[in-house]
This record gives C-alpha cells, structure tokens and sequence, in this order.
C-alpha cells in the first residue's frame, strides 16, 4: 500500500533543504566566501539527510504493512511491547536523545492504516 503523505512530505523536506543549502552554500556571514571543506561537508549531510528520509518512508511503508497484516489476523494495530523495544534500542545507540528520535518516528509510522 503507497504512503503518499509521508512521501510527499519527504520530497518538500528535500526540496527545502536544498534550496536552503543552495542559496547560502555561496557565502557565510558576512559576505565571506564559504571554505571548500565546509561546502563539501554540507554536500555529505544533505546527502546523509536525503538517505535517512528515505528510509524513514521506507519504514512508514513496512510499518503500514505490519498494521495491516495485524488487523486482518484479529490483532491491535499497535504492539506497544515491540515499541518499547524499539526505543530501548534507540536510546541505548543514541542516549536521551534516542528516545526522542524513536518516538518521532514511531509517530510517523502510526495510524496509517
């Protein structure tokens, strides 16, 4: 099943983010010219940010799937066990601020179906 909003919102995420890198890629404050390191660093964490949106569709896609399959065997659309498994996880890679992140994107992929 196709995940238009979140797809579409990662698509304007993208095109934001590289408008934004675009037009200040040229010059830091002021009117300096911008160091080549730094361009070229900020060329990799937009690539790194277009890979991670990616993904996180990806992700509200399969999820859509397992609420599906979830409901259709009689089952709740949530498995809030497995969602506490998955934050532990997060913020035992990421600390207190893994929480954060994997409650986002555990709200990103509920309720889809």
């Amino acid at each position: 099943m196709p995940v238009s909003v979140p797809a579409t919102s990662v698509a304007t995420a993208v095109s934001a983010a590289t408008a934004v890198s675009v037009a200040s890629a040229d010059t830091e404050q002021a009117g300096q010219p911008t160091p080549t390191g730094v361009l070229t660093g900020r060329a990799r964490i937009d690539d790194l940010d277009a890979r991670i949106l990616a993904l996180i569709t990806e992700r509200v896609g399969t999820a859509v799937d397992i609420q599906s399959a979830r409901i259709a065997e009689g089952g709740r659309r949530l498995d809030l066990k497995r969602e506490t498994e998955i934050i532990t996880r997060y913020r035992e890679a990421l600390g207190r601020p893994g929480v954060t992140i994997a409650m986002a994107v555990l709200e990103l992929c509920r309720g889809r179906v």
